[in-house]
């Protein structure tokens, strides 16, 4: 398997390992308490020492294949022996896959099974990224001595719960999920995956949206049901919340994001808590989206997971490393948000201008948003090809997107932080969504998006004020570009198409087209908020 083992570190960009030599025991069984057994694998040098650390990974999608390999080998080649595991119900271990609710209970009685076994020294480090690190949060608060320290990525505490929000239902990915757990383990279930993914996105324009997942994999799916019945503030979710077990963790954690990721929002908020509660923590954030590959979690698990296994110190650095879009340049930091940054606001202004100044008075532009020929989403936060920074000449086209941008900066700024937006809006809808775009104009006039949000409104049909929370970001515009702003009433299909009506998404199947109005006066300003650093505000 050296040739593999090639591939993956040229892939990665990753040192040469200490070996290529391993070795792999097959289906080792874990028994949990009720008695469902869970299987694993556990990769580990041919000729190495007994008792190296183990890097813990459990997962929802299999122990085999390429994946299990992008996994385990890079670790096992570099100083750990690697348990891979199916969670309950998938791949060979016993139960049935109740997706985030079973993950706490089976995963602290996997480490203890773990540490009971003879092959185990002294220490475990956990690892993995999505799901496969949401089940590092489910354990969080009650981690025996032996684990060291944890490597989340691209992940978080409350995993789904952003998607669910009452005032925004993402519908893309937690669709796209439901469908690839609901068919992964089919027959030529890897050859099918891309006519299965063309299905599934026919399969979002079903209405009802409660007939979708069937129009998707030929069946009902629980989870996708339970997504489109139950907000975030339901107590159906109440299992899968592990936010509050952020703080109790004591060990050293290194979040690894990116900021086209899907969680971004929640691991900011599980580090910030980590920092609040004085724990040895430290965040990397990358120009990533949620399924590109890179080296980094494998370079952090040897620098700073293997070191604490040993007892060792990693070599020190500051706590926060973020790439900086625009500049495309990695910067150091103490702490997110990062002090120096300063909320400033930039009010949409007559004529599609953009300007730090207070708007004069004016009309409010207006479109017309229909679901039938909803506005589409394009690049930015999504788990498909053309996820991430894209250019946005043809969105900004469309008649149902408004633009607005600023003067050509005779200046570079710079924003890192939170950034949002707030919208006076007006709908001949009572219901209707704010979808709101940060984009970088470059001088030949290209637009690539930055960051941006949705909020849905009730209530829409009166003139009011809509606050819409956008992705976080660090990004310089450099002199010479303009910063734009888009305002629309849609991203489809990564947030649920607005029909309305009002009527609740499952069973909801009439449209109604609305002619939608954005404010820019002195007695409704709208603006969005960005953190410059203090200094350098332009405008």
């Amino acid at each position: 398997m050296s040739i593999l083992s090639r591939i993956i570190q040229r892939r990665l960009q990753l040192p040469p390992p200490i070996t290529r030599d391993l070795r792999v025991h097959r289906d080792l069984r874990t028994p949990m308490p009720d008695g469902t057994v869970l299987l694993a694998d556990r990769w580990e040098p041919r000729d190495g020492e007994r008792g190296l650390p183990v890097a813990l990974i459990r997962t929802p999608y299999g122990r085999r294949g390429p994946f299990g390999a992008i996994l385990a080998r890079p670790l096992a080649e570099r100083g750990f022996q690697v348990l891979i595991q199916s969670v309950r119900g998938g791949f060979g271990s016993g139960g049935t896959l109740d997706p985030m609710r079973q993950e706490r209970a089976d995963g602290l009685a996997t480490l203890d099974w773990v540490i009971g076994q003879p092959w185990f020294g002294d220490a475990i480090v956990l690892y993995g990224l999505s799901y496969l690190g949401y089940v590092q949060w489910a354990m969080a608060g009650d981690l025996p001595p032996a684990v060291k320290a944890m490597i989340p990525q691209v992940t978080e505490s409350a995993l789904t719960l952003e998607f669910l929000r009452a005032d925004g239902l993402s519908l893309e990915t937690p669709f796209g999920w439901g469908a690839l757990v609901g068919t992964q383990e089919r027959p030529l279930a890897m050859l099918r995956q891309f006519a299965q993914a063309r299905r599934t996105a026919r399969a979002l324009w079903t209405l009802p949206l409660g007939d979708a997942d069937t129009a998707a994999i030929g069946t009902r799916s629980p989870y996708i049901q339970d997504v489109l019945a139950h907000d975030a503030a339901s107590p159906r979710w109440a299992d899968l919340d592990h936010r509050e077990r952020v703080a109790q963790v004591g060990i050293p954690v290194s979040s690894i994001g990116g900021w086209y990721d899907i969680f971004l929002p929640g691991q900011l908020r599980d580090f910030r808590a980590l920092q609040q509660g004085g724990r040895p923590a430290r965040l990397t954030v990358g120009p990533w989206t949620h399924t590109e590959m890179t080296g980094v979690p494998v370079r952090e698990a040897v620098e700073f997971g293997l070191a604490y296994a040993r007892g060792e110190q990693p070599p020190p650095r500051p706590p926060v490393r973020l790439y900086v879009t625009g500049e495309e340049e990695w910067r150091d930091f103490a702490s997110w948000p990062p002090d120096g940054y300063a909320p400033q606001r930039w009010h949409l202004q007559p004529d599609g201008g953009l300007a730090v100044h207070a708007p004069t008075p004016s009309p409010p532009d207006r479109y017309r948003y229909d679901p039938a020929d909803p506005t589409p989403a394009v690049g930015g936060v999504r788990l498909v090809a053309d996820a991430g920074r894209v250019d946005n000449t043809a969105l900004e086209a469309r008649p149902d997107v408004l633009v607005y941008t600023g003067a050509v900066l005779d200046e570079d700024l710079e924003i890192v932080g939170e950034v949002g937006a707030e919208i006076w809006f007006e709908s001949s809808a009572e219901f209707a969504d704010v979808f709101v775009r940060l984009c970088d104009v470059d001088p030949q006039g290209r637009s690539v998006n930055v960051c941006d949000g949705l909020t849905s409104v009730s209530g829409a049909g009166t003139a009011g004020r809509v606050e819409v929370r956008l992705w976080p970001a660090a990004h310089r515009f450099q002199r010479g570009h303009r910063i734009r702003v888009q305002v629309s009433s849609g991203a489809f299909p990564r947030y649920a198409r607005n029909l309305g009506t009002g009527e609740p998404h499952p069973v909801a199947t009439r449209m109604v087209a609305a002619d939608q109005a954005v404010h820019h006066d002195p007695q409704r300003p709208s603006s969005v908020v960005l953190p410059v650093r203090a200094g350098r505000a332009s405008g």
